[in-house]
């Protein structure tokens, strides 16, 4: 059977046409199998890859609350990453379900960094914020900034500066030369970012609320004090830095305070002379300008440090109290200077053993001096005999 001839209209197909579309679909699908397997290759080899952008440090913080497109744009803004490949690393942190797991804070890379390491460092855990610290009764400023140094707060030498720092003393408050007795002995938790002046602040800021407090309960001794030797907040503090220096027993430090008392108010005391070591030690070791004498000190009192009329801090050498703090007080010895124990004695010499011995008169406290500094008896002993 003969097949119908071709109408006139109908073109005559191609099969050279035919062949073209065909190759144009092969090669689509070879493109397509290519572009696949490229990317395929490309994205598990991708975190693993280290970046060619050098070895240098590369340090900046992530601040609180950043976002992980923020993060991003600040690795990209480091060159931490290229920015052409910014979607590939976010997708690569979205699928390790990471972008939450960013910290805020100081972090450091480098541009030959594998995208792994660069997300390990991004959720690397952080030092705390916060640095506790704790200050014991009776440290003078230099103890006080050596033990913020060994918090890893700053250097001692940071610390001494601004605790003499004119400026900062002035926009506190404080007179004097330093910012010694104000530096109240507590336990505190600082930013570890705070700056020396910060923490100072907030160590002074404490001191104030806890002697306002004290003011406010012993508002008569404090207008007693005022009205019988004109004493301001800072005699206050001045004494009760050399009580906290004289005992370490909590039960004498209202009767060391009422011997020191008793000394600048009883008429028949002159010179109205306190003699207590812990001044002339402080003033041989923590000011800046030292007498003669005090350059001569190795850590033990000698004749030469007792007669030293330079040495501004000695209540050898010069009546009533010194010129400014020898300590820095805690709570028990600023309440002892403003609720003193009363009695009429005017000695005490050490037993040896953190307690004291108490006299009334020079020739017994001679007695006592003889028992316990020459003899060096230790503890309570019987009445010596005159």
């Amino acid at each position: 059977m003969k097949r119908a001839p071709r109408p006139w209209w109908k073109p005559r197909r191609s099969r050279r046409a035919q062949h073209f579309a065909l190759l144009v679909v092969l090669l689509g699908l070879a493109w397509g199998a290519y572009a696949l397997r490229s990317t395929y290759l490309t994205w598990v080899t991708y975190p693993d890859r280290a970046g060619d952008r050098g070895s240098a440090a590369i340090t900046f913080e992530v601040p609180p609350g950043a976002s992980f497109p923020q993060v991003l744009a600040l690795l990209v803004e480091h060159d931490v990453i290229p920015a052409d490949e910014a979607n590939l690393f976010k997708i690569f942190v979205l699928q390790e379900g990471a972008a939450r797991k960013t910290t805020a804070g100081e972090h450091t890379f480098r541009g030959d960094m594998t995208p792994r390491e660069i997300l390990a460092e991004l959720a690397r855990k952080q030092k705390a914020e916060e640095v506790q610290a704790t200050v014991p009764e009776g440290k003078n400023l230099l103890e006080v900034a050596k033990i913020l140094e060994d918090a890893d707060l700053g250097t001692a030498q940071a610390f001494e500066r601004a605790m003499r720092d004119p400026a900062l003393l002035a926009k506190l408050g404080i007179e004097g030369e330093t910012a010694e007795g104000y530096l109240f002995p507590d336990t505190y938790k600082f930013l570890r970012k705070a700056t020396p002046e910060e923490i100072i602040t907030k160590m002074v800021t404490r001191h104030r609320q806890v002697f306002a407090e004290l003011k406010r309960k012993h508002r008569d001794a404090a207008q007693q004090l005022e009205s019988t030797l004109g004493w301001k907040d800072r005699e206050i503090v001045i004494l009760a830095s050399i009580v906290e220096k004289e005992t370490g027993a909590s039960h004498e430090r209202p009767l060391i305070a009422g011997v020191f008392l008793n000394r600048l108010r009883f008429p028949s005391f002159k010179p109205k002379l306190l003699q207590t070591d812990p001044t002339i030690i402080y003033g041989c070791v923590v000011p800046e300008e030292k007498s003669e004498a005090c350059k001569q000190f190795e850590g033990r009192i000698r004749r030469i440090h007792l007669r030293d009329p330079d040495n501004r801090y000695s209540t050898y050498a010069h009546e009533g109290l010194p010129p400014g703090p020898i300590s820095n007080p805690g709570l028990a010895a600023l309440e002892a200077v403003f609720a003193p124990k009363k009695s009429r004695y005017l000695f005490f010499v050490s037993r040896n053993d953190g307690t004291h011995q108490f006299s009334k008169t020079v020739a017994e406290h001679e007695r006592w001096v003889e028992i316990y500094q020459r003899q060096g008896r230790v503890g309570e002993v019987p009445n010596p005999t005159p």
